[in-house]
């Protein structure tokens, strides 16, 4: 009750214009409808009632817990106990946790699932159906046993080691290694800057078992773990359920205290280079540390340090970005942020992707706009707009208030538990920020600027490429850049250009509706303007205050001969940077504040569309922005200019990238080597024209009948339809009907079987194993594509991971296309040790032969069934449903929201009908096996 009145007299003070009554220093309470309450245990519990999804529940248990706690023994033992929850406990031996939850359609990976970082680990049991009699009290019998009742089975520890190890090789890429060569320096050599989180792989192949029961028994008690649960149920009842289950778990007796570890303050700035053979980038930043603020100290003040962050981010990246639009500018890209990271650390990041051999030039400029804020500050219209943007976020998170998940919920909770990350609500943060944002002054946020623009616990940290003919900044060079910048008596203030905020002056004529067709089976109409666009339009309020514009028109890239496929696919790249009608793009961002709406193009391969998305009231300046992408396209030579030079620095050194070596070697295999598939690099770059660019761009842009135009959302018939007549039925149009073009862009026929080396610094293959064949295009057979894939993932999850501990993950995909030709394909990859491919390889082969003969298990199917439907009653209650049903529709011909396409054939859905299928996809398909090994010395 005492909650309560508070939360209540805090609301009417916000409620209030004299924002001095607030007081900032006072507590912020939690929102009022969250249950929650400490057990005689200790464990924290958070319950409350939510309806996004309707008829779905989402389970947490949160841990105090995390990497930081292990002793050097233990190095990795957290993340590895992480994956032990998943391999019997108590109530559920072996896989019991996943497989008598993936019995109601919650499928591991993408419904259950955890995580571990340095200061904790977190488990979740997402979207789970409230129908189904006792499911939830599974899950919180499954939370209950992961609080306490972990097996830890010696048999199971070891098959996991194979899991984990691999898990470790596949996350050392270029960036791993960079991190871990930085962070020491980044966390002035602290616990936090000696260890990742997933360990040693000594540790984790050779550890005694009693190592990991020792840190479970230490830390996973109940004083260090929060239960949250938020679901469309009775919060009174599950509240009770709660207590009465969690009430039973011991307390641990002389617990171990929770230590936090603490960043040591360095006077001195500190330098730290970090090359890498992989590394594609040169990157030169500088970080500030400071000591986060102490968790029970926050307050009011919190969320309004949040509020001028967010301002001075936002603030600051525009100014990066008007650098990035003109001449050539010095960086690639640069930003400047405030994190709190890890939680006794909060940092102040200045960081600039460099150009090769240019890191000098690259710091030396987002340090000048870091000391130009430093000495001048910020101009009041900048902040203004800065405002209104944020305020017109909160506006609109607010009228969504109704669609915020779950499982966002829970993830704001866990925030609340583990930092007391403020929680009030979003009724009450939307009154609470529309008080103070107002408020706040460019002299308040120069002077929080320059609180955390401190000379003390500097780090400037550069890292690149490992690379004959590439130099990097060293720590004198680096040091005397920072020290000519703030000698630099020339810096000036920021000088702020103000621009008109009307798109359209005046339209040459205004279109109008003449004749229109409903939809009954979309409950939906379509109009036919003067101009002979179509328009189709929805109603869908399930996203509140939200319209979606999409298009459609055939011809796309498919039309244009190989030299102009550069200037073509580039064209969405770059269009976009030059603005719009007589805005540049700086100008355009400026006239758009306090709006919510935007409109992008794309040119495809056999179409090219536009699509949009507005707030409800900024529905017509969506309108807008369509209506100039056909008739006042802009193209400024000095933006693309400015741009190339930033493409051809990004893709400078991608050839020595191996993700990207195997991606282009993939595509080129799957494409025959067609001549029409070409490889994104330096060479590729040469070839985009700017002038061909703008010619192409009005060639697929010049002819509004060619177009059929959708409109989804929240947003009343008669003002759409006004709306889109007006706009959309003033674009110029002729009688020209375009189609795409097959250029025969095909795979190669058989088997196609290669062996591919490549320099990679750590010992890994990659393997990939495509199929492709013809496929009638209907909706059996998307399904049952769907169904395939579901199924193999199942098998290879329990084969090739569990059993032989040989991967870390085994992906699955499965694709049709109508268009230009109805295909099928399914793509199978995953890493492992070079040594054991061979081995795994059969395994793929297997569980395929096996569906070709039996089709799939009963318990496979009816997991798969049950997960396909929950999504799909999930999805139908988003406004993307409608527009991408209806789009569909208009392209393929075929309805998919009649139940008769979809529920129907999901629930009758049998191994017969897999078993048929696969034995005609498969059987016939042309198949393509690569295995990408390291490149021998």
């Amino acid at each position: 009750m005492k909650q309560f009145l508070f939360f209540a007299l805090a609301f009417f003070l916000l409620g209030s214009s004299a924002t001095a009554q607030i007081d900032l220093n006072s507590p912020v309470p939690i929102d009022p409808e969250i249950r929650t309450g400490v057990l005689d245990n200790g464990l924290t519990y958070y319950i409350r009632h939510n309806q996004e999804p309707k008829e779905r529940a989402s389970f947490y248990i949160i841990q105090n817990v995390g990497g930081i706690l292990e002793d050097d023994s233990q190095d990795g033992l957290a993340h590895f106990l992480e994956h032990m929850a998943f391999n019997g406990t108590k109530h559920f031996p072996g896989k019991g946790v996943i497989s008598s939850l993936e019995k109601h359609g919650i499928a591991f990976g993408r419904n259950i699932n955890a995580y571990t970082a340095q200061d904790e680990t977190v488990y979740n049991i997402s979207n789970v159906p409230v129908a189904p009699n006792g499911l939830m009290d599974t899950c919180l019998l499954v939370l209950h046993d992961w609080s306490n009742y972990l097996a830890l089975e010696e048999e199971e520890i070891d098959a996991e080691r194979g899991v984990i190890s691999e898990e470790w090789r596949t996350r050392r890429d270029a960036g791993f290694r960079t991190r871990n060569q930085t962070m020491p320096a980044l966390l002035n050599n602290s616990k936090y800057g000696e260890r990742d989180v997933i360990g040693e792989l000594d540790v984790i192949k050779g550890f005694e078992y009693d190592e990991l029961r020792r840190f479970y028994h230490d830390w996973y008690r109940t004083d260090l773990q929060a239960i949250a649960v938020v679901g469309d149920f009775d919060a009174a009842e599950m509240e009770q359920k709660v207590i009465e289950l969690f009430s039973k778990i011991p307390a641990v007796d002389n617990p171990k205290e929770r230590y936090e570890v603490k960043v040591e303050p360095r006077a001195e700035t500190t330098f730290k280079l970090a090359t890498d053979k992989e590394n594609t980038q040169s990157s030169v930043s500088m970080y500030v540390r400071h000591q986060a603020e102490d968790a029970g100290d926050k307050n009011h003040n919190t969320l309004k340090t949040n509020y001028k962050r967010n301002l001075i981010r936002m603030m600051i990246g525009t100014r990066i970005n008007e650098l990035l639009q003109k001449g050539n500018p010095p960086f690639i890209n640069g930003y400047i942020s405030f994190s709190d990271y890890p939680r006794t650390v909060s940092l102040m990041s200045i960081a600039s992707t460099a150009k090769e051999n240019e890191e000098a030039l690259a710091f030396e400029a987002i340090l000048t706009e870091v000391e130009r804020v430093k000495r001048f500050g910020f101009a009041e219209g900048e902040l203004e707009r800065a405002k209104a943007q944020m305020l017109m976020g909160y506006e609109n998170y607010y009228k969504q208030r109704d669609k915020i998940n779950h499982d966002s919920y829970c993830k704001e909770l866990a925030n609340l538990y583990l930092e007391n990350e403020p929680m009030p609500g979003i009724e009450y943060e939307f009154k609470f920020a529309q008080a103070i944002i107002p408020s706040i002054t460019t002299e308040e946020l120069k002077a929080y600027f320059n609180s955390m623009y401190t000379k003390e616990n500097r780090v400037v940290i550069v890292t690149g490429p490992e690379k004959e003919g590439i130099s990097h900044l060293n720590q004198d060079e680096a040091f005397a850049i920072i020290e000519k910048v703030e000698n630099n008596a020339s810096i000036t203030a920021y000088v702020d250009e103000v621009v008109s905020s009307s798109l359209v002056e005046e339209l040459p004529v205004e279109g109008k509706v003449v004749s229109e067709r409903a939809l009954p089976e979309f409950d939906a109409v379509e109009w036919t303007l003067n101009n002979n666009t179509k328009v189709v339009y929805r109603y869908a309020n399930y996203n509140k205050n939200q319209v979606a514009l999409s298009s459609y028109s055939k011809g796309g890239s498919s039309l244009y001969e190989v030299a102009d496929l550069p200037s073509a696919s580039m064209a969405s790249d770059f269009v976009p940077a030059f603005g719009i009608g007589d805005y540049d793009a700086i100008s355009l961002q400026k006239a758009l504040t306090g709006k919510k709406a935007n409109v992008e193009f794309n040119i495809s391969g056999l179409s090219e569309y536009i699509s949009g998305s507005s707030r409800t009231e900024d529905f017509e300046i969506m309108m807008q922005l369509a209506y100039l992408h056909f008739e006042q396209p802009r193209f400024d030579e000095e933006a693309f200019n400015a741009l190339m030079a930033r493409y051809k620095a990004y893709v400078a050194n991608m050839g020595d990238d191996p993700k990207k070596i195997m991606r282009d070697s993939i595509s080129q295999i799957r494409s025959n080597y067609h001549e029409r598939n070409l490889i994104f690099g330096p060479e590729y770059l040469e070839k985009v024209s700017f002038n061909r660019m703008e010619e192409i761009y009005k060639e697929r842009f010049n002819n509004a009948a060619d177009f059929t135009f959708f409109i989804v959302g929240d947003i009343e018939e008669e003002t759409a339809k006004a709306m889109a007549a007006k706009y959309l039925g003033a674009i110029s149009s002729n009688d020209t009907k375009e189609n795409w073009r097959d250029n025969n862009v095909n795979g190669p026929e058989g088997l196609t079987k290669k062996t591919i080396p490549v320099k990679l610094a750590e010992p890994k293959a990659t393997v990939q194993i495509i199929y492709n064949s013809e496929l009638d295009y209907t909706p059996e057979n998307r399904i049952a594509m769907s169904f395939i894939s579901a199924v193999l993932r199942l098998r290879y999850t329990e084969s090739i991971r569990e059993k032989e501990g040989g991967t870390y993950g085994v992906g699955v995909s499965a694709s049709t296309t109508h268009y230009p030709e109805a295909e099928g394909s399914v793509m199978i990859q995953f890493d492992c040790d070079p040594e054991r491919a061979n081995d795994l390889i059969p395994l793929v082969y297997a569980e395929i032969d096996k569906m070709i003969k039996t089709g799939a298990s009963t318990e496979d199917l009816d997991k798969t069934r049950l997960n396909i439907l929950k999504s799909r009653a999930e999805g139908k209650e988003q406004n993307g449903y409608w527009m991408g049903n209806i789009r569909s529709y208009y392209v393929n011909g075929i309805n998919m929201t009649l139940a008769e396409n979809y529920e129907e054939i999901v629930e009758n859905m049998s191994a017969k009908d897999i078993k048929k299928l696969a034995k005609k996809f498969f059987k016939k398909a042309d198949k393509i096996e690569v295995v990408f090994v390291p490149q021998e010395d």
